[in-house]
């Protein structure tokens, strides 16, 4: 796997997370396991902004993804 495949795999993994957390918080009347799972959430976002800004970086500056005309 290259560096971008690997970080296009994160983001898919994290946003499925991202989802699960959000169904977790809405099927539960527990406040501080939805608070947890609210806050685990707002975390898993920041990761996956993360992961992008990365991603994105690469495809405009790496020469090697530049040649696959992204």
């Amino acid at each position: 796997m290259t560096v971008k495949s690997d970080l296009q795999k994160a983001v898919a993994d994290a946003q499925s997370l991202l989802g699960q957390y959000a169904v977790f918080a809405q099927q539960t009347q527990d406040k501080a396991v939805k608070k947890m799972f609210n806050e685990l959430s707002d975390d898993m976002q920041k990761h996956i902004d993360t992961l992008n800004l990365r991603l994105d970086y690469l495809t405009k500056n790496n020469p090697m993804y530049q040649q696959e005309g992204e």
